[in-house]
């Protein structure tokens, strides 16, 4: 409970711009924070460098800080987020490179080329879902059939009980939207 307080006012002092408190509130909790990180990610460096992060983003937005009564749940907390952040980043940069396919083929890339990669393919889905979620229920599962399950129309029409021409104008029609929701973009 004292430490609890002490960490409160420090963090008072810290929003009116008190440097020594910065740095009093990091010497009693960066270690104590760099250990839950740890537990939460299994990953030491990950977790200094997610907490070098969590106070630094601290000390640059103190003249913004809102009012916290636990100060250390508040940063236990935003260390967590930001390491979760961290961990997805690194899986979709795992995810890029397996896709990439052949190792040389992304060997030969620059880091600013991959980065590109990765962003192009978040945006690319994202863009892709949306889009989706304009369809209909019936639009989305003849899309699926048709380019996920690569059925034919007459398989499709057959499986949907529909007409060979119904199912044929409700892709095409599904492909429209598809189309527009895209370029929109």
């Amino acid at each position: 409970m004292e430490n609890q307080l002490t960490y409160h006012l420090l963090w008072e002092r810290i929003c009116m711009g008190d440097r020594d408190a910065f740095f009093d509130l990091y010497k009693a909790l960066y270690y104590r924070l760099v250990n839950f990180g740890i537990r939460v990610c299994g990953n030491s460096d990950l977790s200094s460098q997610a907490t070098d992060h969590v106070f630094t983003t601290i000390w640059e937005k103190r003249e913004n800080l809102a009012r916290v009564e636990n100060v250390e749940a508040y940063l236990r907390t935003f260390l967590k987020r930001k390491l979760l952040r961290l961990l997805e980043r690194e899986k979709k940069i795992h995810e890029a490179l397996f896709k990439a396919g052949d190792e040389g083929e992304w060997m030969e890339m620059s880091y600013e080329e991959f980065i590109v990669k990765v962003q192009s393919d978040e945006i690319v889905r994202h863009k892709l879902k949306n889009a989706l979620a304009k369809l209909t229920f019936r639009q989305k599962q003849l899309i699926h059939l048709k380019f996920f399950e690569a059925q034919s129309y007459e398989q499709i029409a057959e499986q949907t009980n529909q007409t060979i021409k119904t199912a044929y104008n409700t892709i095409y029609d599904a492909l429209k939207v598809l189309r527009k929701e895209l370029n929109n973009f």
